[in-house]
């Protein structure tokens, strides 16, 4: 006999859209009441599972974790709500967590693809301009649709940020993604960098901390998000202090960058730009940090059912998920109280199911 759960609250099927009368029934919703006597009966504010559209499961500080790690990392996202992953890049293989029924649903990235020498050392896969298309084909073979590139990093030479790869380059390998049918999304912090990428034809940026009023038209004509990581742009204090002794000109920079973070946000949230959240967990920052994120990007001045969809149901459509509808997968969150009106219910779910089964 199928297993059914009742939802007796309020269903968001959108930022402003509330229904009632909701069911799991095996493993599927439905507003269809069911003649059978349900097993569970669940209270409190209904909303799709939380995305968390960056995020890397399977990598710590030092590079790759080991498969117990993973599937922690993966276990403390589930109870925090994140029923969705986007891996933003991991040099694990952790296609072994994909189509088990107690983590996250998982869209994999593949490994980062970074210039040598110019990121953090056992993340990513590292080549010189001439090896990044070979590169970026492999990774989108090797990934579920998307790649990861590092668009920019420290240039020790330089002093500052600086583009990873010529332009000429990054758009070829773009080129070659979508080829291979993958998306591309782009590590970015610079403000030239978004240029390259833009010209690219990128598909996604990450944190676009460099994002400037004359950036905005192009990202909303060319349909790019940002995802902008904020929990993450809060160590960016600490990056200055520690760089200061040796780059000032790179240390002001990053100041400079996280003191516009939330002005940036909102101007591109005004301007039309889609914007999805996500922490960056899984080297400096801990996992199960979605709600922290949302409430970030709230704060940042987007209305709360604004911030609520960039982890909800337009971040589920845009990676081809589904939200709440007849016969879509049971994966909801429940809140104690209206989390458009009373943010921070969301850092403390009445309940957490995934396909049908309550978690948490």
């Amino acid at each position: 006999m199928a297993e059914i759960i009742q939802f007796t609250g309020p269903v968001l099927t959108g930022p402003d859209r509330e229904e009632r009368g909701l069911w799991s029934v095996d493993g599927r919703l439905t507003f269809r009441r069911p003649a059978e006597v349900p097993d569970s009966i669940l209270a409190g504010w209904v909303l799709p599972g939380f995305v968390d559209a960056h995020c890397h499961i399977g990598l710590g500080p030092g590079g790759a974790v080991h498969d117990a790690a993973a599937e922690e990392q993966a276990r403390t996202d589930l109870l925090a709500g994140t029923l969705l992953v986007r891996d933003a890049g991991s040099p694990a293989n952790t296609r072994w967590l994909q189509g088990r029924a107690d983590v996250p649903l998982l869209i994999r990235a593949g490994r980062h693809v970074a210039r040598t020498r110019r990121y953090l050392r056992g993340f990513a896969e590292e080549v010189e301009p001439e090896g990044l298309v070979e590169a970026v084909r492999k990774q989108a073979r090797d990934g579920d649709g998307w790649v990861k590139l590092v668009g920019d990093w420290i240039d020790r030479g330089a002093g500052d940020l600086a583009p990873s790869f010529p332009a000429a380059v990054v758009r070829d390998a773009v080129q070659a993604a979508h080829d291979e049918g993958a998306r591309v999304t782009a590590h970015c912090f610079a403000e030239e960098t978004l240029d390259d990428m833009l010209d690219a034809g990128i598909d996604c940026v990450e944190h676009a901390t460099g994002l400037l009023p004359r950036h905005l038209p192009r990202f909303v004509e060319q349909q790019v998000p940002i995802v902008p990581t904020l929990v993450n742009i809060a160590t960016f204090p600490d990056i200055a202090a520690q760089a200061d002794p040796k780059f000032p000109v790179y240390a002001a920079h990053m100041r400079s960058l996280w003191e516009c973070r939330e002005e940036r946000v909102l101007e591109a949230y005004e301007a039309g730009v889609r914007i999805y959240a996500g922490t960056d967990a899984g080297s400096v920052i801990r996992h199960g940090r979605i709600a922290d994120e949302i409430l970030a990007l709230h704060a940042a001045g987007l209305p709360m059912p604004a911030a609520l969809n960039a982890a909800c149901w337009d971040a589920r459509k845009w990676l081809g998920a589904e939200a709440i509808g007849e016969g879509a997968r049971a994966d909801v969150v429940l809140c104690r109280e209206d989390p458009r009106t009373t943010p921070g219910t969301i850092r403390d779910l009445a309940h957490v199911v995934l396909g049908g089964r309550i978690v948490g």
